[in-house]
């Protein structure tokens, strides 16, 4: 898609002229970035649920997203074939309001591990991001091994 296009311009999509319309993240439209469709967009909420931070988290097929700040922007990407496990954690304040952290462990050389904080309906979105990071390890291929220290295995007998 062109970058140097602005709402109202007139487009030609396979032999059609349509008019762009900019991207809507919060009506639950289809948004489609780089050609990839986003399945889950969010900003972090406070600790009342209110939607009121510079942090936004999205995925899409095969990677997830974190964009942070409002004058010092920053950008963070994930592929989710890189996505090691997955932990929910939801404490008293966040179970009333709907929220719950998703702590992400990652071989990511940037990232590392992170968390996705204060999430609305925490449980859908990691179940849904759980199902991507196993469809793509399995499109891409990829298997992680675990493996356990001769020292763990003696304690596991005890």
């Amino acid at each position: 898609m062109r970058s140097d296009l602005i709402p109202g311009d007139n487009v030609e999509i396979k032999g059609e002229i349509k008019q762009y319309k900019m991207p809507d993240y919060n009506n639950g439209r289809k948004v489609v970035t780089m050609e990839k469709e986003v399945l889950w967009s969010d900003r972090r909420r406070l600790w009342c649920g209110l939607p009121w931070t510079f942090t936004v988290y999205s995925m899409t097929e095969d990677r997830l997203f974190i964009k942070r700040g409002l004058f010092n922007l920053r950008e963070d990407e994930v592929r989710l074939y890189r996505i090691k496990d997955l932990g929910l954690e939801r404490n008293l304040i966040q179970r009333m309001f709907g929220l719950g952290t998703i702590r992400v462990v990652s071989s990511d050389s940037s990232l590392g591990n992170f968390d996705l904080t204060n999430v609305k309906n925490s449980s859908d979105v990691k179940e849904q991001l759980s199902r991507l990071v196993e469809e793509e390890r399995q499109r891409k291929k990829v298997s992680s091994r675990e493996f356990i220290s001769f020292e763990e295995e003696n304690e596991m007998e005890i």
